[in-house]
């Protein structure tokens, strides 16, 4: 079945059921492997992708659900928040393998986004 999405501001169609994780569209059928599989739960937060600017978990959103907002990956993050981040990143070494790395940093660019001055309890919600 064809399906039509935006990703990273680009219209992408794909032959995929609508059932497919959104997941393994991007890895699979788009070759986009920033995006990480982990868990398959929900609960690691590899999968991570902004949908209409929402951090989401790509492994349980079926690419039904996807529907025509904006999927953005780590890949096509822009923005003030992404550079403040990548910088702060190198500068305290956060890197380690750097698997989760995309996840992190899209659910943290949300939150900078959402939230100016985060506290360390907002930081907590927002990384779980």
């Amino acid at each position: 079945m064809s399906t039509t999405i935006k990703i990273n501001d680009k219209t992408q169609t794909v032959e995929a059921t609508p059932d497919t994780p959104l997941l393994w569209v991007l890895r699979g059928d788009l070759k986009m492997t920033s995006t990480k599989f982990g868990c398959g739960k929900a609960l690691c937060g590899a999968c991570t992708v902004h949908i209409d600017g929402v951090p989401s978990r790509s492994c349980v959103t079926l690419l039904s659900a996807v529907g025509d907002r904006a999927v953005t990956t780590i890949d096509g993050l822009q923005g003030v928040e992404i550079a403040a981040l990548r910088a702060a990143w190198t500068d305290v070494d956060v890197v380690q393998c750097g698997y989760c790395q995309g996840g992190q940093l899209l659910a943290a660019a949300a939150l900078l986004k959402a939230k100016r001055q985060p506290t360390d309890a907002d930081i907590d919600a927002a990384m779980s």
